[in-house]
């Protein structure tokens, strides 16, 4: 699948989660194959640019290309800046929040709520792609409520106004991440746009991908809640549809290097103090909060130091899986 002039090496993107995306967590879903990883949602406000926490969300040192930004906010001009300024930090690919559908986001009129005006999102379209050299792309829900989706439109005014791919959630504004996402509408946007497309929402599974793009014809698919915890499902995602059957599991031991890899990675990007807390959320995602090892979680949850926190959660994953390592 190509982005503009950009070429991906297959159709398997991460994406962007606020508190999630950071960079060691899009390095661990690229080691896996996530051709695409966008940087957490930053707004497009001058303002907070300088500050430590927008700094390394911008923070795209090392990583590997494409390397995405998505900005969001409901002012033209803003937006416009925010794109340029992602770009002079290093970002070959810019994508339009269209699709959050947080209270203080859409409050503003940024995020999904954009969904309800389209001559607003049209005019934020228009000039960000007109003010950087890249390719932008745009990642939206399928409308405010079910009974007024409008996703076909804002496609239709996002490739006149030269977006070069549009990713669709398959809920609407309303629906926040409750139910079950629907494709139907990813279909009809297709079916209506000459630019790629890519599905998004619940795609948790090889089987649920290969269905997805068989219901919907997209070009590509995005990742996200179903990746945390489980970042090995690209490899078996792309392994499965290009051979229609689940690559050879990696082994306890092997899934435990690459956890302990990913939380040494976050202890050094956020330093101890603030690292051990990041990542607190990615251990408990791993781990799937056993109860019956509840006290043992609770002294990890608890830990203050890097190599203590590290240590209990290697004892822990160990007592879960014991006799079962090499498995």
């Amino acid at each position: 699948m190509n982005i503009g002039s950009i070429s991906l090496q297959n159709k398997l993107l991460l994406a962007p989660m606020a508190g999630i995306t950071d960079r060691p967590f899009r390095r661990l879903c690229r080691v896996f194959g996530a051709s695409l990883a966008a940087t957490e949602m930053t707004l497009a406000k001058p303002e907070l640019w300088i500050s430590g926490k927008t700094r390394r969300r911008l923070e795209l040192k090392d990583e590997l290309a494409p390397r995405t930004v998505q900005i969001a906010g409901a002012d033209p001009t803003r937006m416009a800046d925010a794109a340029r300024h992602a770009v002079d930090l290093g970002a070959q690919i810019i994508d339009i929040n269209m699709g959050c559908p947080a209270r203080k986001v859409c409050r503003v009129a940024a995020g999904s709520a954009l969904l309800g005006d389209e001559r607003l999102a049209g005019r934020i379209l228009t000039r960000v792609v007109e003010a950087v050299s890249v390719p932008v792309t745009l990642k939206m829900r399928t409308g405010l409520v079910p009974e007024r989706k409008n996703a076909d439109r804002i496609a239709g005014i996002a490739e006149a106004a030269g977006i070069q791919a549009i990713t669709i959630h398959g809920r609407t504004r309303a629906c926040g991440f409750q139910g079950r996402a629907e494709h139907q509408t990813t279909r009809k946007v297709k079916e209506s746009v000459s630019i790629p497309v890519i599905a998004n929402g619940d795609i948790d599974s090889p089987e649920t991908a290969a269905a997805v793009l068989a219901e919907t014809g997209a070009d590509g698919l995005m990742i996200g809640r179903a990746a945390c915890g489980k970042p090995w499902l690209f490899r078996e995602i792309a392994h499965y549809l290009t051979h229609g059957t689940y690559p050879v599991p990696l082994s306890n031991r092997e899934k435990l290097h690459y956890m302990l890899d990913h939380l040494c990675d976050i202890h050094a990007f956020y330093g101890e103090y603030s690292g051990v807390r990041v990542a607190r959320k990615h251990i408990g995602w791993y781990l799937g909060r056993p109860h019956a090892q509840a006290v043992l979680l609770a002294r990890i949850h608890q830990a203050e130091r890097a190599d203590i926190q590290l240590n209990l959660f290697t004892d822990l994953f160990q007592s879960i899986y014991s006799g079962r390592m090499a498995a």
